[in-house]
């Protein structure tokens, strides 16, 4: 935000929570008739959009088997259709010229309970959107992070003090996404060490699983 800003592009936040935006919409992005609303608001004031961000985004430190119902609903909504819901709110506004970005996550291309199942979710939606829109002159880019400290997500409790010094910060996935835009580099990985990893997946996602199964195999329950 802060980097848009001094570029001197006015931004306006939608979020739950107020934010450091030029202007700000309490919206939330997993409710679709709260963001046609909202949307239909930004564009009467702003007919063009030059940038939409999606980076609303809840996480989903759970699995499939022991997870809760509703959370996992809420990672799927928020992560998921909230890409959805605000790109098409917002699809007047963006014209010729006009960019959108979909900051997911290299979660999107492992294969890691529902947190990860959104991600990869939102990926497809975004290389999809991305041929429908291409026709109409709008650009779609894919930021894909890895371990990043933000309030939302805080890493530091989670990594072990000698792995932390790989955990990047905000300020490096925003000077990347607007690289993205500029040089229209359609999908990234912030920091780019996690591409050869997710080439790996993509190869043998077979092998991948089996590992991941073997190694969160639970010992047999006694009777």
């Amino acid at each position: 935000m802060k980097a848009l800003q001094r570029r001197g592009t006015r931004v306006v936040g939608l979020s739950r929570t107020p934010s450091a935006a030029d202007e700000h919409e309490t919206c939330d992005v997993a409710d679709r008739a709260a963001v046609q609303a909202t949307a239909a608001r930004v564009l009467e004031r702003h007919p063009r959009i030059d940038l939409l961000v999606n980076n609303a985004g809840v996480a989903g430190r759970t699995n499939y088997l022991d997870g809760d119902a509703e959370r996992i609903e809420l990672v799927i909504d928020v992560n998921y259709l909230g890409s959805i819901w605000t790109t098409l709110s917002f699809l007047p506004g963006l014209q010729a010229g006009s960019h959108v970005v979909n900051v997911v996550s290299v979660a999107g291309v492992f294969a890691e309970g529902p947190y990860s199942a959104s991600k990869h979710a939102q990926l497809a939606f975004s290389r999809s959107i991305a041929a429908e829109l291409g026709p109409r002159g709008v650009k779609v880019h894919a930021v894909l992070p890895g371990l990043i400290e933000t309030p939302g997500f805080p890493q530091r409790r989670r990594v072990p003090r000698p792995l932390y010094r790989f955990v990047a910060q905000p300020s490096l996935v925003a000077q990347r996404l607007l690289d993205a835009v500029d040089h229209e580099r359609r999908e990234i990985y912030v920091p780019r060490w996690y591409r050869p990893a997710a080439w790996l997946e993509g190869l043998v996602p077979g092998l991948v699983t089996a590992v991941r199964g073997r190694t969160n195999r639970q010992p047999p329950r006694s009777t």
